[in-house]
């Protein structure tokens, strides 16, 4: 099976499964609109960002299946309802500024950048944010920037943020983030030891973060860093 190409993905590449079907941006669409998410918003950044420029060239041919993908250093995409999913649950309204704790390859943060101001976005691994950096600016763009170092710490240069969106798991919200995050502002992640987790959306009131309601239940990565997880 030939892998489709970037230059392809960017007009919603089509590819070939297994089973001989044809899987596009609208397959992916369609899977994410049966997982629940209504935010119109949201379903049309998903349209217009193709997931096909946002993994490895050798996955490509998989970037549509509704499924997280191996990107390097042991680390997995999230899979795209999933996404979808928190991307939603924060309630963007096209303006404002947005911290990404775990940038991946750039896919969600493409579709975070379409949904606001600005997004900041911390990536743990050099390899990987500098991936994220390049597919962002073959893809166009210009409103986020993607910084190595550790998430746990926020980026407190930037904020105070509007929204803060944490793509790997931890038992509780570093306090850094919260701290962070605007009045009223909404922070989500997904609350666990890693490996099995509730995803969560939290507010900022008056007292500190309050919990509103749990996203959806999955599976990640920990989250390491100062206030997570220590080092391996």
């Amino acid at each position: 099976m030939r892998p489709c190409s970037r230059s392809i993905g960017t007009f919603v590449c089509r590819v070939l499964l297994h089973n001989g079907a044809v899987s596009d941006q609208e397959d992916l669409l369609g899977a994410i609109v049966a997982a629940g998410v209504r935010d119109a918003r949201v379903l049309e950044a998903v349209r217009a960002v193709p997931r096909a420029d946002f993994v490895p060239p050798d996955l490509a041919w998989r970037a549509y299946e509704d499924k997280p993908l191996p990107i390097p250093r042991g680390q997995v995409t999230t899979q795209p309802s999933l996404v979808a999913k928190m991307v939603e649950a924060l309630g963007l309204e096209g303006s404002g500024r947005v911290l990404e704790v775990g940038a991946g390859h750039g896919w969600q943060t493409a579709l975070l950048a379409r949904l606001c101001g600005s997004v900041w976005a911390v990536e743990r691994f050099a390899d990987v944010a500098e991936a994220a950096r390049e597919n962002l600016a073959s893809f166009g763009v210009t409103n986020a920037e993607v910084v190595e170092g550790d998430g746990t710490d926020g980026l407190p240069e930037h904020a105070p943020y509007d929204a803060i969106l944490v793509a790997a798991a931890f038992p509780s919200v570093p306090l850094p983030l919260g701290e962070q995050l605007a009045p009223r502002g909404r922070l989500v992640q997904p609350v666990g030891p890693g490996g099995a987790e509730e995803v969560v959306l939290f507010e900022k009131g008056p007292r500190g973060l309050g919990r509103v309601r749990v996203v959806a239940g999955a599976s990640f990565v920990r989250l390491y860093g100062e206030h997570a997880f220590p080092e391996e």
